[in-house]
């Protein structure tokens, strides 16, 4: 008996030598919430009053490096990983313009920092001048790391109406990422989804549970994949993509009829999306292993 429990204390201590457990933190700035990986930075959770939106920016992968980008002058209203949604009774809660449209943090804070993860929780209202707040949301991000080279954000959004809601066909709307041009098809790069299409031309307006976008950098492969869960409503939304990097599942470009998507004041609705910042690609990866575990969660 003796002589096994040495061997299974080598074994733990083995283990965790192989297999380190990442320590995350969490430290609010102003207005902005910073978390370092084992002191290493990893991303910021912004939410200033001048931002049209709250999100996250940078995100950075494997090599250190963002796999996200923000604004450019073409798409000056793509800020890497973020919610919003165009066309909400008659205001735009999406694109620049705050007169049209604001998404702004009521009550961002830190619930967990200093363990095997972070968790940040939000509270955001839905405004804009001279009309009433359509939505209110709330967000819960949960930031871990599940293996090495895995960096792992849960989001879970519960969107409730403050009045009768409509929202014409848009293709700006709900959750999305822009990524980084390293990794974007026309430099390169590649986008698949869970049945194995590629790229713009296959993988837009087709239901999919999964995306991932990857591309080289420094001589390796690194990407970001966007997976929805089964439980939300909509589920599977056909993804808006674009070769020069952007992807969103959103059913808000194809409305049943054709026109427009209504809510009843009262009415919440709740989505949860997991983004996985991972080295490899998407078999190296395994990102239809984390989805499968991801849809019994």
């Amino acid at each position: 008996m003796k002589r096994l429990n040495t061997v299974l204390i080598v074994f733990f201590i083995c283990n965790s030598l192989l297999y380190p457990q990442s320590k995350l933190s969490a430290t609010r700035i102003g207005d902005r919430i910073d978390v370092t990986i084992n002191g290493k930075f990893f991303t910021s959770y912004i939410f200033a009053e001048n931002e049209k939106y709250p999100f996250f920016y940078p995100v950075n992968g494997p090599s250190n490096s963002s796999v996200t980008s923000i604004r450019n002058a073409n798409y000056p209203h793509h800020s890497s990983i973020f919610f919003g949604c165009d066309k909400v009774n008659g205001g735009n809660y999406w694109q620049e313009g705050l007169d049209r449209g604001q998404i702004t943090s009521l009550n961002a804070k830190i619930v967990e920092s200093g363990g095997e993860r972070v968790v940040i929780e939000d509270e955001c209202i839905w405004h804009r001048r001279d009309a009433d707040a359509p939505i209110m949301d709330k967000r819960r991000i949960t930031i871990s790391t599940p293996g090495s080279g895995l960096y792992q954000l849960d989001f879970d959004i519960t969107m409730n109406m403050l009045m009768d809601v409509k929202i014409e066909k848009t293709n700006h709307s709900l959750f999305s990422v822009r990524i980084d041009p390293d990794l974007a098809v026309v430099n390169g790069g590649t986008m698949i989804n869970a049945e194995g299409k590629k790229g713009e031309e296959e993988t837009f307006g087709e239901k999919s549970a999964w995306i991932d976008f990857y591309g080289e950098r420094f001589g390796k492969n690194e990407g970001i994949a966007i997976l929805q869960h089964p439980s939300n409503m909509w589920y599977p939304s056909p993804w808006f993509t674009r070769d020069y990097g952007f992807f969103s599942p959103t059913p808000m470009y194809w409305p049943e009829n054709d026109e427009y998507i209504s809510l009843l004041k009262g009415d919440s609705i709740k989505l949860r999306y997991r983004v996985i910042v991972h080295s490899g690609d998407h078999i190296e990866a395994d990102i239809d292993g984390h989805f499968e575990n991801y849809k019994s969660n």
